[in-house]
């Protein structure tokens, strides 16, 4: 290249439309201008980075700078000649860290980003960025200023030798008309500290006020650090958390995978979280924060943490915002995720405490992944909380003493059996929660030595204490009277005896139970068409059961009533009584029902008989 005199200047434009190359970079390609700030440092540790390459026992100086519309970074890397600083900047793509480049043979595996597109990203807050450089490679080669403005136009000289008289970088941006803000001291202060807190090099902050540059870089990362006591290092980790997140985390789990170049920390969360929550991970690229929302770093059963890393090995998107979801990735992530399992078995293994600290808060979203994840259903099996009838314990300590397991698919229904199941030795859960019956239909396949069904009323009879056979038969009226008055709502009744005394009837019913009376309901409103098919789908299933506890003196007495029609209408309310303890929805059938049998007993309590009327 021929040498241009100071005081004159090549004016030149570059092979881009650069307006059109700003608003795609500050539009589609960043989210924020404030990824100017990565550019620049990225820019200053690359070029440290080849000159240390070049030259081991370079000193290493770092400084960024800002006062009001102006940002200033001076390096002691590579620098560049006046041939480089045409070719480099103003060319969209082409890097300084390609291998043979200009005399330097390091691979581009070492450096963050690439210099040209890197400094042309800067023009998304700046009117003007000015560039002094002075090469390390060529100790001949004078200073060179390179300056471009946003119009699209450069100019690149030769400065006298006492311009710089030592090998490295300044960068000057000058902020355009309403970007301004991005240039403010505080401002670039916390995003240099955002971005740039583990990167390799000291890196230094000066906010032009006269004080000591104030230092940008935290190393090593607080994982990496040692400390006294385990107790000491997990108060360091809780303080980062608190710091970075705004959280104080349940634990911390070492990410450290040093084949895939990964080290790093992931937080217990607090709070319960959705498992649809998709948390933004950090992740920092050879130290430079690459984003703080990747969704795509760990398993999505692993919502109940947010994690922190640095990694060598992963590829970023385009913007250098992200990760690129590769095979690479989906390697890390799988190793990943086996590293917060370990945590799991670890902490099943030898410290209970602490897993059920976890399961306190977490518990309903681990079961919801546990549903579509048998590894992780065996593990935690032994500790998720479930509602049985003998009370709140895991599936672990319920199956050591009922090897047949009966749920109910409602609240309501398991809260009217538990007590009458705990007297009998029926093992029952309640699986009205989300997920947990999902979670009971999928215990077999971990447990094969399990029976799991859904409760039905044969099956609760069966476990009821059947009546002595002359009871029954003296009863024998009675109980045809009932069945008579209960047959028009599809329901049985049955004699037992049964625990707790205090509790007169029981409503029971099934699956089929419920589908044979919405089919006789379907039927009784259905044309004759539909009656006839309807018709033929009448089923000989179970129905549901009123069952009366011979134990209970209420039950003794109405069924020694003279009377059949007050027998009957007793009968009704036990049935009205029983099916709102059970908190199933009424039918119409139930409302007239519940309403006559009312009205027939204050008939029956207020009637006045004639012995009563000639008293008067």
């Amino acid at each position: 290249m021929t040498s241009v005199s100071p005081a004159e200047a090549e004016v030149n434009n570059f092979q881009v439309d650069l307006r059109g190359l700003v608003d795609l970079l500050s539009h589609h390609l960043y989210s924020s201008p404030r990824v100017y700030v990565r550019e620049l440092l990225q820019n200053a540790v690359d070029a440290v980075t080849a000159r240390h390459a070049h030259e081991p026992g370079a000193q290493v100086r770092i400084r960024l700078s800002a006062s009001a519309g102006r940002v200033t970074i001076e390096d002691s890397g590579i620098g560049l000649t006046a041939a480089e600083a045409h070719s480099l900047l103003a060319t969209i793509g082409r890097s300084s860290k390609r291998g043979g480049q200009h005399g330097l043979e390091t691979t581009r595996q070492e450096f963050l980003g690439q210099f040209g597109i890197g400094l042309l990203a800067c023009f998304v807050v700046a009117r003007q960025i000015r560039v002094v450089t002075r090469s390390a490679r060529d100790p001949l080669a004078a200073p060179v200023e390179w300056l471009a403005t946003d119009d699209g136009s450069y100019t690149v000289r030769e400065l006298p030798h006492e311009a710089r008289t030592e090998p490295g970088t300044t960068v000057h941006l000058e902020a355009r008309a309403g970007a301004e803000e991005w240039t403010e001291p505080a401002r670039v202060e916390r995003l240099a500290r955002d971005y740039g807190s583990l990167l390799p090099y000291e890196i230094t902050f000066d906010d032009g006020l006269g004080g000591e540059p104030r230092p940008v870089t935290d190393r090593p990362a607080v994982w990496d650090r040692p400390f006294p006591t385990p107790a000491a290092r997990r108060v360091a980790l809780a303080g980062h958390c608190a710091s970075l997140f705004g959280f104080t985390p349940l634990d911390s789990i070492d990410l450290d995978l040093p084949v895939a170049g990964v080290r790093g920390v992931a937080y217990v969360l607090p709070e319960p979280t959705s498992p649809a929550h998709r948390a933004g991970h950090r992740v920092h690229l050879k130290g430079m924060l690459l984003t703080d929302q990747a969704d795509n770093l760990l398993p999505d059963w692993a919502f109940f943490v947010r994690a922190v890393l640095d990694t060598d090995t992963l590829r970023p998107t385009a913007s250098r915002e992200n990760l690129y979801d590769d095979e690479t990735l989906a390697a890390v992530r799988e190793a990943l995720g086996a590293r917060v399992r370990g945590w799991l078995a670890e902490l099943a293994a030898s410290e209970p405490d602490r897993l059920a600290a976890f399961l306190s808060v977490h518990h309903l979203g681990v079961k919801s992944l546990a549903r579509h994840d048998a590894e992780l259903l065996g593990l935690m099996l032994p500790w998720l909380p479930f509602e049985t009838s003998d009370g709140s314990m895991s599936l672990e300590e319920f199956a050591a003493a009922h090897t047949d397991i009966h749920f109910t698919r409602t609240v309501e229904e398991f809260r009217q059996i538990a007590p009458i199941a705990a007297a009998h030795g029926l093992g029952v859960i309640n699986a009205g929660y989300t997920y947990d019956a999902d979670l009971l239909a999928l215990l077999p396949s971990v447990r094969p030595d399990l029976n799991v069904a859904e409760l039905d009323a044969g099956a609760v009879t069966e476990r009821l204490d059947p009546v002595p056979t002359d009871v029954e038969l003296a009863l024998a009226s009675f109980l045809s009277t009932a069945r008579t008055r209960l047959e028009p709502q599809s329901c049985d009744v049955v004699l037992r005896a049964f625990q707790p005394v205090a509790v007169p009837a029981l409503y029971l019913d099934d699956r089929q139970a419920r589908q044979e009376r919405d089919r006789t309901a379907a039927l009784e409103s259905a044309d004759s068409l539909w009656s006839g098919i309807l018709g033929s789908l009448r089923g000989s299933g179970p129905r549901a059961r009123l069952v009366l506890n011979h134990n209970n003196p209420l039950i003794r007495r109405i069924a020694a009533l003279p009377d059949p029609t007050l027998a009957g209408t007793a009968t009704e309310s036990l049935y009205g009584q029983a099916l709102l303890m059970s908190q199933r929805p009424l039918r119409p059938a139930d409302s007239t029902l519940l309403n006559r049998a009312f009205l027939g007993l204050l008939e029956w309590a207020t009637h006045s008989t004639p012995a009563q009327e000639g008293d008067k």
